[in-house]
């Protein structure tokens, strides 16, 4: 007797990640929901996640929200198995509305968009000098965040200080301000007079400025030749520092070659126009989505050019004859140094191309 194999069912999964657990659901071809099972967020509950999804069918890939946040551990399980992960968005306010929100919703969403093909970004892959950059960059950050809350705090302080203190400190540069109040010594035991406790407050805030001024410069200096390190090439573009660099480096991740255009690319870092155009009017917006970090630092590269790149100058004057707008006319600038930095970061051995 002649025998049929039946080809096995090819299944869809998604996950909805938090901080304990994990929540999968697992969809066929034809969108038929097959289950829903919670794992915790574990090794051995990722092992048992991927049991549990085979279990269904052959598995043709799995979207995974949050897969540089509480996911990520999770995605990098189920790259090493060999499956395509996507990166899944969570469900927008009309689809929370109509049917509601939880754990297995989540999930099934997410596995609805990556089978109708919605949710087909890569995931950062998290594994090499990116990423360690990335940690650095999160320290540094916090820390920059840090020192201007203590400089504004300062200004604070000696505005509604006595009057004598407040004339004889309002005038100092920042630089000298926090040098004469971080050698200062204010008796501790008139601490009950206003005057005393605004120096005795000022000296601890301009101690703590500069311990994170120095805690800046230990992590710049590992920053800077690891971003050198990491792409030697994005450095040398005109407007790019070690600290745009690094962002741009960040947006990217330790695969660029996710980004599969320069026009991707664009669209991560909100550079890409938008059309908003109606009737006889034609004309482009500006982006308010994607990485905003990003955005910014295509927006200081822009703001450099614009000062100090005699071809950027030429081009505002130019588009300014033609009845741009400045905002209109940088959101044009930073889509060509999106294209610039995109061919950098996609071929980093290669020099730096000479944008008309």
């Amino acid at each position: 007797m002649s025998t049929i194999t039946q080809a096995q069912v090819q299944v869809t999964g998604g996950v909805d990640t938090h901080k304990d657990t994990h929540t999968a659901a697992v969809l066929d071809t034809a969108g038929r929901l097959l289950g829903t099972a919670e794992f915790p967020a574990t090794p051995p509950g990722h092992a048992a996640l991927w049991d549990w999804l085979t279990g269904h069918g052959q598995v043709a890939l799995v979207a995974v929200e949050g897969t540089g946040a509480y996911g990520a551990g999770l995605t990098r399980f189920l790259q090493t198995c060999g499956v395509t992960v996507v990166e899944a968005d969570r469900p927008d306010r009309k689809t929370r509305r109509w049917q509601g929100k939880s754990d297995p919703v989540d999930a099934e969403a997410a596995a609805r968009a990556g089978l109708s093909a919605r949710s087909t970004a890569t995931p950062k892959a998290a594994n090499g000098q990116v990423e360690a950059l990335r940690n650095l960059r999160v320290a540094r950050r916090s820390a920059i965040r840090q020192r201007a809350d203590a400089q504004r705090q300062m200004h604070t302080l000696i505005i509604t200080a006595p009057e004598p203190l407040r004339t004889d400190l309002r005038d100092q540069p920042m630089k000298d301000l926090i040098t004469r109040c971080a050698a200062s010594r204010p008796s501790t035991d008139r601490a009950a007079q206003p005057a005393t406790a605004v120096m005795i407050a000022l000296r601890s805030l301009a101690r703590r400025h500069r311990h994170l001024t120095e805690e800046i410069e230990q992590l710049d200096a590992l920053i800077t030749p690891l971003v050198e390190q990491i792409n030697p090439q994005l450095s040398t573009l005109n407007g790019i520092g070690p600290d745009v660099a690094g962002q741009l480096l960040v947006a990217a991740g330790d695969n660029p070659d996710r980004l599969h255009s320069e026009a991707a690319f664009a669209m991560l870092c909100g550079a890409a126009p938008l059309p908003a155009s109606s009737g006889k009017t034609n004309r482009h917006r500006l982006n308010r989505g994607g990485d905003r970090q990003a955005n910014a630092a295509l927006h200081r590269i822009v703001i450099c050019r614009l000062r100090w790149d005699q071809r950027t100058r030429a081009y505002t004057e130019r588009r300014t004859k033609e009845g741009l707008s400045k905002k209109e006319i940088i959101r044009c600038l930073k889509r060509y140094v999106a294209r610039e930095v995109y061919e950098v970061l996609t071929n980093p051995t290669q020099p730096p191309p000479a944008t008309p």
